[in-house]
């Protein structure tokens, strides 16, 4: 069976694919609702995974995600507000340890959502957050 391609419908002719549908359900389990972030930046997000998981991304890697990008977009205080201060402590010990080692998924993430200007600006301030331009 060949794999279906990420879709983000089209005038409601066509349906979301099951890869967009189950982002949009984790970020909203989160607290974060799908229309706060671009259809890009969820497709951006949809193939940083499925490069992780070199192919398409296991049911259960979407929860972690949206979480993340729900603490990254919301910030402390509002996602500790839907989520708990457990929650948000797993979460900022998750941001730390991509920033720490400047690679992987989560970091590749942070650098989407850097560039995108979605990132909180309370997080951007905590950790003195940049994305710099790399091709000078």
């Amino acid at each position: 069976m060949a794999k279906r391609g990420s879709a983000i419908g089209f005038f409601g002719l066509f349906g979301r694919s099951e890869d967009m549908r189950r982002l949009d359900e984790a970020m909203r389990r989160y607290g974060l609702h799908p229309a706060q972030v671009p259809e890009a930046v969820k497709l951006a997000t949809v193939g940083l995974m499925a490069e992780s998981a070199k192919g398409e991304p296991p049911p259960d890697a979407y929860p972690a995600v949206g979480s993340f990008m729900a603490y990254c977009l919301m910030g402390e205080g509002e996602y500790a507000a839907v989520n708990g201060e457990g929650a948000t402590d797993a979460m900022a010990g998750r941001l730390e340890r991509a920033l720490e080692e400047g690679e992987g998924p989560d970091t590749e993430l942070v650098l989407l959502f850097l560039h995108a200007k979605l990132v909180s600006p309370v997080l951007i301030d905590r950790y003195d957050l940049r994305a710099e331009d790399q091709s000078s």
